[in-house]
């Protein structure tokens, strides 16, 4: 950096002089950055239409397995041996954890035809869709860990790519909206594939084929109408170095103090979220004195009904938000409904108090989700490296997803004996955990209203 206040005691080498013109004003051009932004520019109903619909694809062949298709699995492969879903999903988590930086950086370094995003998109979710074979077929709990150790990799970096593509081309007052809509689309597609599974539920291959092939092709869609257009002139930069590779995995808190907060309001929100959710199969199996595998209707009802509570919540909050230019208000008040619902669930003992509690949450989950997601695409340090940043923010969420589920079965075995579970005291953490996130967002951010 240049200095105001040198030493003129020091002798230092020549400065190469850049050439002027007659008026005394460089004519040389300025250096460019290894890597553009490109420009922001209002996005149209269309391109809006076809980044939903690749969202929910995403989104339904993630969320499918994590959701239902893996615990049914889990049962039929250990029976009574539930904690073994906590730690297939908790490692697959921690794999993609590590991995998520190293792609982020990749993809926003990446030259082709096809864009930056597009490539990973694509490429994520046919290898999401192979390991999700390799998941209904897997013999073996330990083979099924494996197999779906890919498949997450796969998804989320399909799912990430669609992210990073927003944060590409959406302006600041539309980011509440577009936020609110693709979130109502990921807050939809786990109850319509799970609908979906529960109608080839005979077939244990069809359970995870049919989310999977469904969308992988949606997600292909969305380049193929709105292609994000050739990257080779945006990126300046000769490859990834050792350096970038290690500097990915972090940022400095100091210099970049909301993207800090906001990093630590997401980890502490979600950690609740998960705490809530992971066991969420059996513990409508136990509160509801039914088998695993009867599960899936009730889990589809209770959805069902959830929908139009998670589209009134991120549209209501997305919308509200833009429209009124404050967003940490919202993402207060859907951390506080978040915890009347988790209240509700944990001393819940009948399926229309369940119903309550998921509906509250799903409304939660959506007002804050909408919210903060806008919240974070103003505070990024830099545009230019969205996908670096971005999977720094997802590890706000990956390390809950890895962390959670392989705490959570400690917690639901304390104070208890035989083979019962503590699920009233899971969720009562995850209420505090979810308020405290949301309080960080309101008392911490200064850039963001």
């Amino acid at each position: 950096m240049p200095h105001a206040d040198r030493d003129v005691s020091v002798v230092v080498p020549p400065v190469p002089v850049s050439p002027q013109d007659a008026a005394g004003v460089s004519t040389e051009p300025p250096a460019k950055p290894e890597i553009e932004a490109t420009p922001l520019q209002k996005v149209g109903r269309d391109y809006l239409l076809w980044l939903m619909i690749a969202s929910f694809g995403g989104s339904l062949a993630l969320m499918v397995p994590l959701s239902y298709s893996l615990a049914v699995r889990i049962s039929d492969l250990a029976p009574g041996h539930e904690e073994q879903l906590g730690y297939v999903t908790g490692s697959a988590q921690f794999v993609y954890l590590v991995l998520s930086p190293l792609i982020g950086l990749w993809s926003d370094r990446t030259r082709s035809r096809l864009g930056r995003r597009t490539p990973f998109m694509i490429g994520g979710a046919l290898l999401g869709t192979v390991a999700l074979v390799g998941v209904a077929l897997a013999p073996s709990v330990l083979l099924l860990g494996l197999a779906w150790i890919v498949g997450m990799i796969g998804w989320s970096t399909t799912g990430q790519a669609v992210q990073n593509v927003q944060a590409d081309r959406v302006p600041e007052e539309q980011r509440g909206r577009v936020s609110a809509l693709t979130s109502v689309t990921t807050q939809i597609a786990p109850v319509i594939g799970i609908g979906l599974a529960y109608g080839v539920a005979s077939s244990t291959f069809l359970v995870f084929l049919v989310p999977g092939v469904l969308g992988a092709a949606l997600v292909i869609l969305f380049p193929v109408f709105k292609p994000e257009g050739d990257s080779r002139a945006l990126v300046h930069t000769g490859g990834v170095t050792l350096r970038s590779m290690v500097a990915s995995y972090g940022f400095n808190p100091r210099k970049y103090p909301d993207f800090g907060w906001n990093w630590l309001s997401r980890f502490v929100f979600f950690m609740g979220l998960y705490f809530n959710t992971t066991f969420g199969t059996f513990f409508y199996a136990q509160r509801l004195d039914l088998p695993v595998k009867e599960v899936a209707g009730i889990v589809a009802v209770i959805g069902t009904v959830g929908v139009v509570a998670a589209a009134g919540g991120a549209i209501g909050g997305g919308f509200l938000s833009d429209k009124l230019g404050r967003r940490k208000l919202f993402a207060l008040i859907g951390s506080a409904v978040f915890v009347a619902g988790a209240v509700t669930e944990a001393f819940a003992h009948s399926l229309p108090q369940l119903v309550v509690g998921a509906v509250l949450m799903q409304f939660a989950i959506a007002v804050f989700s909408a919210v903060d997601q806008a919240i974070v695409f103003a505070v990024l340090p830099d545009r230019a490296e969205a996908g670096r940043y971005l999977a720094v923010v997802a590890f706000a969420q990956k390390i809950p997803s890895a962390v959670a589920p392989l705490i959570a079965p400690l917690v639901i075995t304390l104070g208890v004996s035989g083979g019962e579970k503590n699920y009233t005291q899971l969720y009562l953490i995850g209420a505090v955990l979810a308020l405290v996130g949301g309080l960080i967002v309101k008392l911490k951010i200064k850039s963001v209203r």
